[in-house]
């Protein structure tokens, strides 16, 4: 009779090690705070594929760049350090041009336009990825891109000499056409380079505005609407490929509805990061006349500078993206 609890005991440990067996575990490094609108749907990622495979697949979100920062998730996954990461594409113009397309100011200037670009870029970059060892699962673009500044803006002459954030080759570019000083600051820095006079301008979105508390330290926001670059969750198709088939679908699955879900939260978020902004105390103003003369000479520049660089993928993108 002693025998049975032990043999029960055994039986017990034994489809506990099963589980632990079967259960994969992924790390998903994305670059912004936990409280950012990407972090937010990324968890619920997560979350829905650990529901869907009935915990079959755990993944382990780690935000504000505590596993790796921006520029180096793209090499974790494709080196398989990381199995799933979230990029900013436009951080890997100078690797392939069609991921700068993201950053062309006024290419496409609307949540509508940036979704029609993302269907005309992703054949390609399933293509390009898949001979990366890597697959697009989905994306989301942050809010329309504006300008921070200390001072008012009256035209880009004003931006001479200025320190400007710069995030992205494209926003590098654009420091330089109009006379402006780029430094590099990736999003977890931020906040400390403003504080410390590193830099005093920069063009991006409200989102970040608010999560790097731009109004601390910058009193003016010109709504240019710029562009609207995208996040893409990537995953090491190594790993994809050794789920079931059953895990497979939940990923797919999940990564359908985070999209949609994305790009209905980025909408929501560009109205409400615009009004806290104003309500803490910064000026959000349209560009003047002059000021969007000058940014659209700005992207007419860029546009012909990429079309050289991109050649024959970037000629079939932008096709498909004006027809």
């Amino acid at each position: 009779m002693k025998l049975l609890p032990s043999l029960l005991g055994a039986a017990a440990l034994y489809a506990i090690s099963l589980v632990a067996h079967a259960q994969t575990k992924w790390d998903l490094p994305a670059a912004y705070p936990a409280t950012n609108f990407h972090s937010v749907n990324l968890q619920q990622f997560a979350d829905d594929i650990d529901k869907a495979s009935g915990g079959k697949l755990k993944i382990t979100l780690h935000a504000n760049a505590s596993l790796f920062k921006a520029p180096e998730i793209k090499r974790a996954v494709q080196g398989g350090q990381a199995q799933i990461g979230e990029i900013l594409l436009a951080n890997f113009a100078n690797e392939w041009a069609v991921f700068g397309a993201d950053g062309l100011p006024f290419l496409a200037d609307s949540y509508d336009e940036a979704m029609k670009l993302w269907r005309a870029q992703k054949p390609l970059f399933d293509k390009k990825l898949g001979e990366q060892g890597l697959m697009v699962l989905y994306s989301v673009p942050w809010p329309p891109q504006g300008i921070y500044t200390k001072k008012p803006l009256a035209s880009a002459a004003d931006l001479k000499g200025v320190k400007w954030r710069a995030y992205s080759p494209a926003t590098g570019r654009i420091a330089e056409l109009v006379g402006a000083q780029p430094v590099t600051v990736q999003a977890a820095e931020f906040a400390q380079a403003l504080a410390t006079g590193v830099v005093e301008s920069t063009m991006t979105s409200g989102a970040t505005g608010v999560d790097s508390k731009l109004f601390e330290h910058l009193k003016f926001y010109y709504d240019t609407q710029a562009w609207l670059p995208k996040n893409a969750v990537i995953v090491n198709k190594a790993a994809f490929d050794a789920l079931d088939a059953a895990t497979k679908a939940a990923v797919q699955k999940a990564a359908a509805d985070a999209e949609a879900r994305g790009w209905a939260a980025s909408r929501k978020v560009n109205v409400d990061t615009l009004e806290k902004l104003k309500a803490n105390g910064m000026q959000v103003l349209p560009p003047s006349p002059q000021l969007k003369a000058d940014m659209a000479k700005v992207g007419e520049t860029m546009l012909k500078e990429w079309a050289d660089k991109a050649g024959a993928d970037g000629k079939a993108m932008l096709d498909a993206f004006r027809k």
